[in-house]
């Protein structure tokens, strides 16, 4: 006897992408099951305050909104799991996906919400201050630093865009860049180039970071390695990693259509993969915007699609 469960839908991941896509959905009587996957509400729990989402005047706590989002999931009838899909067979209908405990389940449509996570440096600190002053998102965390003297670790296009997007909230941005160049491109070069406010630091390492209550410093590495090698502590407010981040897609990769980085490639203005009723939604799938709102949106197109899917082969 076949001891796999069977679903119309399974929803994988629970930040706003998968907890939106959850909610439609469910009001749809698709009966989901979502497994929420390693980090529960996604990287809005690295988050403390949230001010830029529609709706909430007064902010809200990053872990207070995904609990609010999957309340509303839960209302609907959604079968929300602890776990993980640990492999995927897309190779025919219904689709396979098993998880971290060996469960197998067959499913008609498949949404993709796994996020991608941001590449920090390996540093201890970095955990340790992580929320006290170190963040991987200056759209999200830069208003809390205004007239305040911070760092963007990073020499490409996304470093030089966040670098640039600070200075327009703080008194003194530094920009802490490895190789003596900038990767970006010559316009994003000459943005920051051209901003008093942006302090380039060429040949620079991070080796750690320092403060009492929150981050108040950077230990710093000029020209490592090298005779004139020379070491030093930045105080700062802020550390921003621009380092780029790593979509979680390694399960996906045998069958879905990735960029070169690993973001889930959709036809366009759609949340369609290459695959017919697989949908991607959420940053696993964004490599522009990366926005919480954004992501919610994609979210429900994505439910909208596979409740249309649905409909059509069940005709």
């Amino acid at each position: 006897m076949d001891s796999r469960e069977y679903t119309r839908c399974l929803i994988i991941g629970s930040g706003p992408a998968g907890y939106t896509a959850a909610i439609y959905a469910g009001r749809a009587n698709l009966n989901p099951i979502q497994y929420v996957g390693l980090q529960m509400g996604g990287q809005l729990t690295q988050t403390t305050e949230v001010e830029n989402f529609p709706g909430y005047p007064q902010g809200i706590d990053g872990n207070q909104m995904m609990m609010d989002l999957r309340k509303q999931a839960e209302r609907f009838g959604v079968d929300i799991r602890d776990g993980i899909i640990t492999k995927a067979d897309l190779s025919k209908q219904p689709y396979v996906l098993t998880t971290d405990r060996g469960t197998e389940i067959e499913a008609e449509t498949v949404i993709i919400a796994t996020g991608a996570s941001a590449k920090y440096l390996g540093l201890e600190d970095e955990k340790k201050y992580n929320g006290q002053g170190v963040s991987a998102c200056a759209t999200c965390d830069g208003f809390f630093y205004r007239k305040k003297v911070v760092a963007v670790v990073g020499g490409g296009d996304t470093a030089c865009e966040e670098a640039t997007y600070l200075a327009g909230l703080c008194s003194k941005v530094y920009m802490i860049v490895r190789k003596p160049y900038l990767r970006a491109s010559e316009v994003m070069k000459k943005r920051v180039e051209d901003n008093e406010k942006i302090e380039i630091l060429y040949e620079h390492n991070t080796l750690g970071l320092y403060g009492e209550n929150g981050l108040e410093g950077a230990h710093l590495i000029k020209r490592k390695g090298e005779a004139d090698e020379q070491k030093y502590d930045l105080p700062l407010n802020g550390f921003f990693l621009a380092i780029g981040h790593k979509p979680n897609t390694d399960v996906f990769k045998d069958w879905l259509d990735l960029d070169e980085v690993g973001y889930i490639k959709t036809i366009e203005g759609t949340p369609r993969t290459n695959i017919p009723g697989v949908f991607a939604a959420g940053d696993c799938a964004d490599r522009v915007y990366r926005q919480a709102v954004v992501a919610a949106g994609s979210g429900c197109k994505a439910a909208l699609e596979a409740e249309r899917y649905l409909a059509d082969i069940n005709k």
